[in-house]
């Protein structure tokens, strides 16, 4: 009688476990394995049009200008009289000719404003008093309560705090 219910049990499922097997190689064909060859046919598509006079980008994030094309190589400018050899494979795409060749500088200087349109000044010539620690009046308060300078230096812990990091 148990034998039966087992009988039973294996043969009802049979087919969408069949099903689920194939499918599961096939979705990971469509997903995975196709997508990745397809990108990986046009890369070396890519590479193995280059010309001289492209601009191009490597895997190390430099911009440069080819030069020369050998079998497996390339002779790259990143700046003007600097030229260096790579291997095709460092290049991970041909950059369009509407892409600036430098940063603006503008733009850059637009982020170092403050939200009040301020500009931050950044130039070392002059020391700054800067007063970075979390109460800014402590040091008036010590000396009314007759504390040394020496004593501020070290830090003081009360009760119930924990340790800053």
């Amino acid at each position: 009688m148990g034998s039966d219910m087992i009988l039973a049990a294996s043969s009802g499922g049979g087919g969408f476990n069949l099903l689920l097997l194939l499918a599961v190689p096939v979705v990971f064909y469509f997903l995975l394995i196709r997508p990745q060859s397809k990108r990986r046919k046009e890369q070396m598509n890519m590479q193995s049009a280059m010309e001289p006079g492209a601009r191009v980008l490597t895997t190390s994030g430099i911009r440069a200008t080819v030069v020369s094309v050998d079998d497996d190589g390339l002779l790259l400018e990143i700046a003007p009289g600097v030229e260096v050899h790579f291997v095709k494979q460092a290049v991970m795409q041909v950059l369009k000719d509407d892409e600036p060749e430098e940063l603006d500088d503008e733009a850059d200087d637009d982020l170092e404003a403050d939200e009040d349109g301020e500009r931050v000044d950044l130039s070392k010539d002059e020391p700054s008093e800067v007063d970075l620690s979390k109460d800014a009046g402590a040091e008036g308060t010590a000396d009314l309560h007759g504390e040394d300078e020496a004593d501020e230096s070290k830090p003081k812990a009360k009760a119930g705090e924990k340790p800053s990091a």
